[in-house]
């Protein structure tokens, strides 16, 4: 089957993105294709299997679990009045940014139309602060002035007191010199060397530092000043986004699983992956439910405790210093999604979506029924609601079930009509397998290629040398991963695109580099 690939077009992107050209080469296999194993079924796996099964690889995807999308997976549930419900691992926002995300999904829906807009990114703080991107203008510099100019967290005075030459780095990030400037500083740290105005540090940066899954206190100061490059002043794309209309499924994953097997593609679910063993003819076996593949090329993208078990399992695989870095990978903190049917509606005037910070924990609310068609439809029945609740870098010793009933009752804190809501059905996941970006560890993670020429790794834990993050890392270093391989066979990979990879304003760069800070 012949792909005609996308064109590499801007599809309404800022006029700054940059376009990342693969290698040239011939622009599809032709004979005997080599056969290539793509370990994990995230995105990440997704992305670099579509770009190799479109060129004529022969792709076999394997997926530890029963469905696929990775930690946007999503699988049935019976709730206790009878009905049937998709329940996943939470919300996720899907940035304008997300290039490459966005065009893995474009592949099964070439408009978007299976995605929506959310009209605000809205934040609110325990002691009544409250924060909006909504009327935020998009263009840098007018972006991060606008948000400052409308929060109520920046009084003049704080202006005053912030320590402007210390703040310069956030005018002209650069990738990758920023993490060899601020990785081994803390985030925390960082907005206090500039006097960040302690209210909005709370309000803002402490809600987007935690979607990392992580405390400021140990997230990489580098990794924030990247956030701040890709939604405020590196891109034009602004911070609002766009969600599913239907469950994860239904909307992403299977649509693309049937796009791979269209062409060609195996794509085997339930089916971990043990071990992969190099063989003296350059192939490499991939050992699996206790049978074994033979295949020209291997794509690990597996989260980090995945990766660490078939590193560790493959004693043949890699060279020492490499093993141990992946061995030394760790995961953040335990977070919780909280998901509860409710019997009677949330109040119509509630955002889709909240962002949260002083509450003891909770750190998000979203209104599912206000987006997503499933918990629409169960809701235009029943009269009820669907709400989700996530708790983000929970300490490793908290009991777990008091976590879980400390956040609804914050829920009933932020909105108090939920309180008189019968809880018609709950679900509670814990999960611990999200990579953490700490002080000092970015020249520690591992990047695309390995030591092995047809071993290539993917992931958000993976770097890439790219403005990227969350989700459209995972993405990015997907297509990375096939383009290498795919450049060895002397076929032309995935054209990629990034929110431009250095500090827009020259005027702003000039300043920070006359600083001295670069």
């Amino acid at each position: 089957m012949r792909h005609a690939r996308p064109p590499a077009d801007r599809h309404g992107r800022d006029r700054r993105a940059e376009v990342i050209a693969p290698p040239p080469g011939r622009e599809r296999l032709t004979g005997d294709a080599p056969s290539t194993a793509v370990v994990g079924g995230g995105i990440a796996g997704l992305a670099a299997a579509t770009a190799l099964a479109e060129r004529g690889v022969r792709v076999t995807l394997y997926e530890r679990e029963d469905t696929l999308g990775g930690r946007l997976a999503g699988w049935p549930v019976h709730l206790t009045d009878g009905s049937g419900a998709t329940m996943s691992r939470g919300f996720h926002a899907f940035f304008r940014q997300y290039y490459n995300l966005r065009g893995l999904l474009r592949r099964t829906d070439p408009s978007l139309s299976g995605l929506t807009p959310l009209p605000d990114y809205p934040l609110r703080h325990r002691d009544g602060l409250s924060d909006s991107f909504a009327r935020v203008p998009r263009t840098p510099p007018w972006s991060a002035l606008g948000f400052v100019a409308l929060s109520p967290t920046f009084r003049p005075r704080d202006l005053a007191a912030l320590d402007a030459r210390a703040a310069l780095p956030l005018l002209d990030v650069r990738v990758p010199e920023v993490y060899e400037r601020f990785d081994h500083v803390s985030a925390e740290d960082f907005l206090r060397r500039i006097n960040f105005p302690e209210a909005a540090h709370h309000l803002a940066f402490e809600v987007f530092s935690r979607s990392f899954f992580a405390d400021p206190s140990q997230l990489s100061a580098a990794e924030l000043l990247l956030m701040f490059h890709i939604y405020f002043l590196g891109s034009s794309e602004g911070l609002l986004f766009d969600v599913p209309r239907e469950p994860f499924p239904q909307a992403l994953w299977e649509p693309l699983a049937g796009y791979l097997r269209r062409l060609g593609a195996e794509v085997r679910t339930g089916s971990p992956v043990d071990r992969v063993r190099p063989a003296p003819d350059g192939t490499l076996t991939v050992e699996h439910d206790g049978a074994a593949d033979r295949h020209q090329a291997v794509v690990l993208a597996l989260d980090t405790t995945g990766l660490r078990h078939v590193v560790g399992a493959s004693e043949e695989l890699g060279d020492a210093a490499w093993r141990a870095d992946v061995a030394a990978l760790r995961t953040a903190p335990p977070f919780l999604v909280t998901r509860l049917w409710l019997d009677r509606p949330v109040r119509a005037d509630r955002p889709g979506f909240l962002g949260t910070s002083g509450y003891d924990g909770l750190d998000n609310i979203s209104v599912l029924d206000r987006w997503e068609g499933e918990a629409a439809r169960r809701c235009a029945r029943t009269g009820g609601s669907v709400v989700e609740l996530h708790a983000y870098a929970v300490p490793e010793d908290a009991e777990r079930k008091r976590v879980q009933r400390h956040i609804v009752d914050r829920l009933h804190e932020v909105y108090p009509e939920t309180a008189d809501a019968r809880i018609v059905d709950a679900r509670h996941e814990w999960r611990a397998d999200c990579p953490v970006f700490d002080v000092g560890g970015h020249h520690r993670r591992p990047a695309v290629r390995t030591p092995h020429p047809r071993v290539v790794l993917a992931g958000d834990l993976v770097r890439t040398g790219l403005p990227v993050a969350l989700m459209e890392r995972a993405a990015t270093s997907g297509f990375l991963a096939a383009n290498a391989l795919l450049a060895d066979w002397g076929i032309r990979g995935q054209t990629l695109w990034t929110v431009p990879r250095s500090g827009r304003s020259r005027t702003l760069a000039a300043l920070a580099r006359r600083a001295g800070r670069y």
